[in-house]
């Protein structure tokens, strides 16, 4: 653990650069970096773990705190210090824990929407001691989310009783906490009639099942809610503001979370360019990694405009959407090329790789088959950019 003085605090809350140094030091003299560059599991479970440890290690010596107010157990900062976080940690060739994939979309609307909520649970989520999951998607409903059928229902006694289905929950089998929307008013209510709430997993009558994708890793989970009671403290905004709790959080799922997808995928194409240099490449896919790399600086620039705007407290529009092409593409490009380039040992193994390191090559190529549809399908984010920022005619459905 690195000793950082009060002077040294105020000084990288209010310079972002020295924040950085001081950040790119610690990583470098840092023995267990070097051990977690090269962490490799077999199961999300495990995988998951290993990052909550990573996480304490980072907030014992203080520097995932910048960027989060002192209300949530921060220091103080802003986005821009979180960016910096994620690039410095591309630069170490650390990976990302996974945990703050939900922290960049669920911090920032408990803080803004529910503060008394974010005091007492951030600063374990922080620290790597719990970490939360969003309740969005269902079996019938996944990218409308005006069409949402899990109901809660007042109970009369000043809580609510929640009943329905959640569906495609990342880090759901794993998760402390969920973001749970639910539908409070009539169903012809649609958007107005929605209400989130901060539900625990351990609250009787939370079932949570995981999920096996493809890669055979339980990354998902469907989650069912039979007579959850939760309090009325629990209401993340106002009753039936769910949809604007909903709206807000999207913006730093296209902007904080698409920023921190660029710098994992910057670690990825490092990584696979020391691969190519050491076993040797094709002119071709020197040439195709050349392109994708373009793809991801090109992705990153864009977020970068997204994060300074979140930064000073902007509002995302439609434009965001374009952040959410870009990045999924990009995801899916960098992963594609990596198979590509190492097809035999990501199928059949080599002796010279470690088995759990191909396991999650593999887990990762088929998690960005996903990325297109996660969060809003392409097609649905086209649809925006077409109608709200080009003004393209209505597309003309066939009867």
């Amino acid at each position: 653990m690195v000793d950082v003085t009060d002077a040294q605090r105020s000084a990288y809350v209010s310079q972002r650069a020295a924040y950085r140094q001081g950040l790119r030091r610690y990583l470098a003299d840092e023995a267990w970096v070097g051990q977690a560059r090269s962490a490799a599991f077999r199961s999300s479970e495990e995988a998951i773990a290993h990052d909550a440890t990573i996480l304490s290690r980072l907030h014992d010596a203080g520097w995932n705190r910048y960027g989060w107010p002192q209300s949530g157990g921060g220091f103080g900062g802003s986005e821009l210090h979180r960016a910096t976080y994620y690039e410095e940690l591309a630069a170490a060739m650390l990976p990302i824990p996974a945990q703050c994939w939900s922290l960049e979309v669920l911090g920032p609307a408990l803080l803004k929407f529910a503060p008394a909520l974010a005091a007492e649970y951030l600063p374990r989520y922080l620290r790597g001691a719990e970490w939360w999951a969003q309740g969005f998607s269902e079996p019938e409903a996944g990218s409308d989310l005006a069409a949402l059928r899990t109901r809660a229902s007042d109970d009369d006694a000043g809580g609510f009783v929640i009943n329905g289905q959640k569906i495609w929950t990342s880090q759901g089998p794993t998760a402390s906490r969920l973001l749970v929307l639910a539908r409070t008013g009539s169903p012809e209510s649609r958007h107005r009639g929605l209400t989130m709430f901060l539900v625990d997993v351990d609250t009787p009558g939370v079932t949570v099942r995981p999920i096996m994708l493809a890669s055979g890793r339980r990354e998902l989970a469907e989650v069912f809610f039979d007579d959850v009671r939760v309090p009325r403290e629990r209401i993340v905004g106002e009753l039936g503001g769910g949809w604007s709790v909903a709206m807000f959080l999207m913006q730093y799922e296209r902007g904080m979370y698409g920023y921190g997808v660029t710098t994992k995928l910057l670690t990825l194409l490092s990584r696979l360019r020391e691969t190519m240099a050491r076993n040797g490449s094709e002119s071709a896919d020197r040439e195709r990694f050349a392109h994708v790399y373009t793809s991801v600086l090109s992705a990153q620039a864009r977020s970068a405009i997204t994060v300074r705007k979140l930064a000073d407290g902007g509002t995302l529009g439609p434009e965001s959407s374009i952040d959410k092409l870009l990045f999924t593409r990009a995801e899916k490009e960098v992963n594609d090329l990596i198979l590509d380039i190492q097809r035999q040992q990501m199928l059949i193994g080599m002796d010279d790789v470690d088995a759990a390191e191909a396991d999650t090559s593999r887990a990762e190529w088929w998690y960005s088959r996903a990325a297109t549809i996660m969060g809003g399908t392409v097609e649905i984010q086209r649809g925006i950019v077409a109608d709200h920022i080009l003004g393209l005619p209505k597309e003309v459905r066939a009867q």
